[in-house]
Formats: structure tokens, sequence, C-alpha cells
């Protein structure tokens, strides 16, 4: 079951930064959604930090084949957007934009020393951001009588899920969101904890 695919990206951004050779640079991370909110974001950054050396970036956007894009703004190439995309790709992460704004403190750093401190950057700044894995599921309904109430709470409790709503007409209704992995085991242990005495209806796909 399931289209949604498991992606990790940041559910807040974060900044941080780092010194090297009397350099400052500052990263600002923040999740964007579309190429156009990046750009977007990193002209924002330049007009912010508008006096520094350099405005550097990298972002990727989209879950499957992704649109990856660095720049070095002015610096040798190679030697500060494409180590922090590959920061970026390699803590797997996606929909979001990294800018590394360096202010020079007059001691040049050369290739090897732009790269880590690019490189250093970048992470700084995504160790700050909050990281949110989305995970696909379903909403799963399930229909009741009033006696299985508790039971189905401490069931639900016990299985880690989140119970989005509950109504309570002649018969109560809950709705929860299950992973994706977990619809056939929860489903199967649902029916024999109530003796399948409840209804269950499975629909649309949501993030978790």
């Amino acid at each position: 079951m399931g289209k949604l695919i498991r992606y990790t990206t940041i559910a807040e951004g974060g900044q941080d930064e780092i010194i090297e050779k009397k350099s400052r640079f500052i990263a600002t991370v923040r999740p964007v959604s579309t190429e156009e909110e990046a750009i977007a974001f990193i002209d924002e950054m330049k007009k912010k930090y508008w006096n520094a050396s350099h405005n550097c970036s990298a972002y990727s956007v989209g879950i499957t084949n992704p649109i990856q894009r660095c720049s070095d703004d002015g610096e040798p190439g190679l030697t500060a957007g494409r180590p922090m995309m590959d920061v970026i790709n390699g803590a797997g992460l996606t929909n979001l934009c990294v800018v590394v704004t360096r202010y020079f403190g007059g001691v040049l750093l050369g290739t090897g020393g732009l790269i880590r401190a690019y490189t250093a950057a970048a992470k700084a700044g995504i160790d700050a951001s909050l990281i949110l894995e989305c995970i696909p599921g379903y909403h799963m309904k399930i229909t009741c009588d009033y006696t299985l109430v508790g039971k189905l709470q401490y069931l639900i409790a016990t299985e880690g899920l989140n119970c989005l709503s509950t109504d309570y007409t002649d018969v109560v209704t809950m709705t929860i969101a299950v992973p994706d992995e977990d619809i056939t085991r929860v489903r199967e242990t649902f029916i024999e904890a109530t003796n399948a005495r409840i209804t269950l209806e499975i629909s649309d796909e949501l993030y978790l």
C-alpha cells in the first residue's frame, strides 16, 4: 500500500556560525517546498548580509528526483556550494535551503580550507535546525460501541499511535494515523483484541 515516499527534511530552520582564521561563516537554514521559495530565501539573505564577502548557497527541493542547485557566489569553483550540497545529501535531507555567509577575515584559506570551512558551517546550521522524518501513512477510522472505547484507547496508546479525532454519537468513531508499514499488523491486532466487534475503514494517505 502507499504512494507516498518516506523522506527527511527540516521542520524549522536554524542558524549557527564558525570562525576560521578570522573569517566568519554564518549558516542559515530554512525549509522550502519549491525552487521559487529557495531562490527568494537566498535573495533575502543577500539583502540581509549585503556587506558580506560571499553568500554561498545550496538547496534541494522535491522528494523523488529533487531539484538541486548550489552557488559559490564568487568563491573559487567547487569550494563552497558543492561542499554544502554534499552535507545536505550526506544527511539525507530534502526541501531545504542552506545559505552560508562569509565575512572575510584577511587570511586566505586556500581550496582545502574553504571546503572544510563551508562544510563545517553547513553542518552546524543543519545541526541547529529541527529535523523531521516524514513517514507515509493512512487514516484509519475505527467504529465501535461504547463498551470498547477503553480497550481501543489502551491499544492506540500501546501502539504509540496518534488519535486524530473521536466522535461520539450512537456509536464511537475514532480516527487514527497509522504508518503505512504497520497497517496490516495494526488492523489484525485491533480486530483480534476486540473479537472483531469493530469496523475498520482505511482512507486518505498522509504523512506522519
